[in-house]
Protein backbone atom coordinates (compact mmCIF):
# COMPACT_ATOMS: atom_id res chain seq x y z
CA UNK A 1 0.00 0.00 0.00
CA UNK A 2 1.61 3.34 -1.12
CA UNK A 3 1.53 5.97 1.76
CA UNK A 4 -0.27 9.61 0.75
CA UNK A 5 2.49 12.52 0.16
CA UNK A 6 0.90 15.94 0.79
CA UNK A 7 1.97 18.78 -1.65
CA UNK A 8 4.70 20.50 0.67
CA UNK A 9 5.85 16.77 1.62
CA UNK A 10 6.57 16.41 -2.15
CA UNK A 11 8.22 19.92 -2.36
CA UNK A 12 10.21 19.69 0.52
CA UNK A 13 11.76 16.10 -1.24
CA UNK A 14 12.55 18.24 -4.15
CA UNK A 15 14.04 20.90 -2.29
CA UNK A 16 16.47 18.28 -0.66
CA UNK A 17 17.05 16.11 -4.15
CA UNK A 18 17.71 19.45 -5.85
CA UNK A 19 20.68 20.27 -3.22
CA UNK A 20 22.17 16.95 -3.38
CA UNK A 21 22.26 17.60 -7.24
CA UNK A 22 23.62 20.52 -6.92
CA UNK A 23 26.40 18.99 -4.40
CA UNK A 24 26.22 15.96 -7.90
CA UNK A 25 27.19 18.80 -10.29
CA UNK A 26 30.31 20.58 -8.42
CA UNK A 27 31.82 17.02 -7.69
CA UNK A 28 31.29 16.92 -11.58
CA UNK A 29 32.57 20.08 -12.52
CA UNK A 30 35.45 20.42 -10.15
CA UNK A 31 37.32 17.80 -11.19
CA UNK A 32 36.72 19.01 -14.99
CA UNK A 33 38.20 22.40 -14.43
CA UNK A 34 41.21 20.63 -12.66
CA UNK A 35 41.91 19.03 -15.67
CA UNK A 36 41.10 20.76 -18.39
CA UNK A 37 44.25 22.36 -20.56
CA UNK A 38 43.63 23.48 -24.04
CA UNK A 39 39.73 24.52 -23.90
CA UNK A 40 40.00 28.12 -21.74
CA UNK A 41 36.79 29.00 -23.19
CA UNK A 42 35.07 26.11 -20.95
CA UNK A 43 37.21 26.30 -18.27
CA UNK A 44 36.20 29.45 -17.63
CA UNK A 45 32.02 28.72 -18.06
CA UNK A 46 32.59 25.77 -15.58
CA UNK A 47 34.85 28.07 -13.12
CA UNK A 48 31.71 30.65 -13.35
CA UNK A 49 29.02 28.02 -12.77
CA UNK A 50 30.69 26.47 -9.94
CA UNK A 51 30.77 29.89 -8.26
CA UNK A 52 26.95 29.94 -9.29
CA UNK A 53 26.16 25.93 -7.82
CA UNK A 54 27.70 27.20 -4.35
CA UNK A 55 25.37 30.02 -4.60
CA UNK A 56 22.42 28.36 -5.80
CA UNK A 57 22.88 26.00 -2.56
CA UNK A 58 22.55 28.55 -0.60
CA UNK A 59 19.48 29.74 -1.66
CA UNK A 60 18.02 26.05 -1.33
CA UNK A 61 19.59 25.86 2.18
CA UNK A 62 17.27 29.34 2.76
CA UNK A 63 14.32 27.76 1.20
CA UNK A 64 14.80 24.68 3.18
CA UNK A 65 15.21 26.38 6.85
CA UNK A 66 12.03 28.52 5.36
CA UNK A 67 9.86 25.62 5.49
CA UNK A 68 11.41 24.25 8.52
CA UNK A 69 13.62 20.95 6.62
CA UNK A 70 17.12 20.52 6.11
CA UNK A 71 19.20 19.38 3.76
CA UNK A 72 19.91 15.09 3.13
CA UNK A 73 23.32 14.62 4.14
CA UNK A 74 22.49 10.85 2.85
CA UNK A 75 21.53 12.48 -0.52
CA UNK A 76 24.51 15.06 -0.89
CA UNK A 77 27.19 12.79 -0.17
CA UNK A 78 25.48 9.81 -2.23
CA UNK A 79 24.83 12.27 -5.40
CA UNK A 80 28.12 13.77 -4.59
CA UNK A 81 29.88 10.44 -5.16
CA UNK A 82 28.16 9.43 -7.80
CA UNK A 83 29.04 13.08 -9.59
CA UNK A 84 32.67 12.15 -8.85
CA UNK A 85 32.75 8.34 -10.42
CA UNK A 86 30.99 9.93 -13.39
CA UNK A 87 33.50 12.71 -14.11
CA UNK A 88 36.42 9.83 -13.20
CA UNK A 89 34.73 7.71 -15.70
CA UNK A 90 35.25 10.11 -18.93
CA UNK A 91 39.10 10.31 -18.17
CA UNK A 92 39.53 7.11 -19.70
CA UNK A 93 38.08 8.19 -22.79
CA UNK A 94 40.16 9.43 -25.88
CA UNK A 95 37.79 12.14 -26.16
CA UNK A 96 37.11 13.30 -22.92
CA UNK A 97 36.33 16.72 -23.31
CA UNK A 98 33.18 15.97 -26.23
CA UNK A 99 32.20 13.57 -23.62
CA UNK A 100 31.98 16.34 -20.47
CA UNK A 101 30.11 18.46 -22.92
CA UNK A 102 27.45 16.60 -23.51
CA UNK A 103 27.48 15.08 -20.01
CA UNK A 104 27.08 18.82 -18.77
CA UNK A 105 24.37 19.73 -21.17
CA UNK A 106 22.58 17.01 -20.55
CA UNK A 107 22.62 17.54 -16.75
CA UNK A 108 22.13 20.89 -17.13
CA UNK A 109 18.85 20.54 -18.72
CA UNK A 110 18.06 17.83 -15.90
CA UNK A 111 18.41 20.70 -13.21
CA UNK A 112 16.16 23.07 -15.51
CA UNK A 113 13.68 20.20 -14.82
CA UNK A 114 13.80 20.06 -11.39
CA UNK A 115 13.34 23.49 -10.66
CA UNK A 116 10.79 24.05 -13.24
CA UNK A 117 8.85 21.19 -11.24
CA UNK A 118 9.89 22.85 -7.58
CA UNK A 119 8.46 26.06 -8.94
CA UNK A 120 4.92 23.78 -9.53
CA UNK A 121 5.35 22.08 -6.38
CA UNK A 122 6.04 25.68 -4.23
CA UNK A 123 2.58 26.95 -6.02
CA UNK A 124 0.94 24.26 -5.00
CA UNK A 125 1.68 24.14 -1.24
CA UNK A 126 1.57 27.25 -0.68
CA UNK A 127 5.33 28.49 -0.77
CA UNK A 128 5.03 31.19 -3.20
CA UNK A 129 7.62 33.18 -1.48
CA UNK A 130 10.50 30.48 -2.40
CA UNK A 131 10.15 31.18 -5.34
CA UNK A 132 12.19 33.92 -6.44
CA UNK A 133 15.19 32.19 -5.08
CA UNK A 134 14.27 29.19 -7.13
CA UNK A 135 13.44 31.29 -10.53
CA UNK A 136 16.94 32.07 -9.58
CA UNK A 137 18.78 28.68 -9.70
CA UNK A 138 16.71 28.02 -13.00
CA UNK A 139 17.31 31.16 -14.62
CA UNK A 140 20.81 30.26 -14.20
CA UNK A 141 20.70 27.04 -15.30
CA UNK A 142 19.15 27.98 -18.38
CA UNK A 143 21.92 30.30 -19.06
CA UNK A 144 24.80 27.35 -18.25
CA UNK A 145 22.80 25.01 -20.99
CA UNK A 146 22.57 27.84 -22.96
CA UNK A 147 26.12 28.64 -23.00
CA UNK A 148 27.17 24.57 -23.30
CA UNK A 149 24.79 24.59 -26.25
CA UNK A 150 26.51 26.97 -27.49
CA UNK A 151 30.18 25.69 -26.83
CA UNK A 152 29.26 22.14 -28.48
CA UNK A 153 30.48 23.43 -32.40
CA UNK A 154 33.95 25.25 -30.80
CA UNK A 155 34.58 22.30 -28.17
CA UNK A 156 34.41 20.06 -31.32
CA UNK A 157 36.30 21.92 -33.79
CA UNK A 158 39.34 22.82 -31.06
CA UNK A 159 39.32 18.80 -30.80
CA UNK A 160 39.18 18.09 -34.51
CA UNK A 161 42.08 19.86 -34.87
CA UNK A 162 44.13 18.88 -31.47
CA UNK A 163 43.48 15.37 -32.48
CA UNK A 164 44.86 16.04 -35.87
CA UNK A 165 47.75 17.36 -34.43
CA UNK A 166 50.83 16.46 -32.13
CA UNK A 167 48.67 18.06 -29.48
CA UNK A 168 46.85 16.02 -26.38
CA UNK A 169 42.72 17.11 -27.37
CA UNK A 170 41.24 15.50 -24.91
CA UNK A 171 41.81 18.35 -22.26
Amino acid sequence: MASTMSAKDVFVDGLRNAHAMEKQALSIMQPQVNRLEHYPEVSALLERHIRETEDQIKRLDEVLDGVGASASGFKDMGLSLSGSMAAVGHTFASDEILKNTFANHAFENFEIAAYVSLISAADICGAGASVPLLRQNLDEERRMAAALHESIDAVTRRYIALAASEERADI
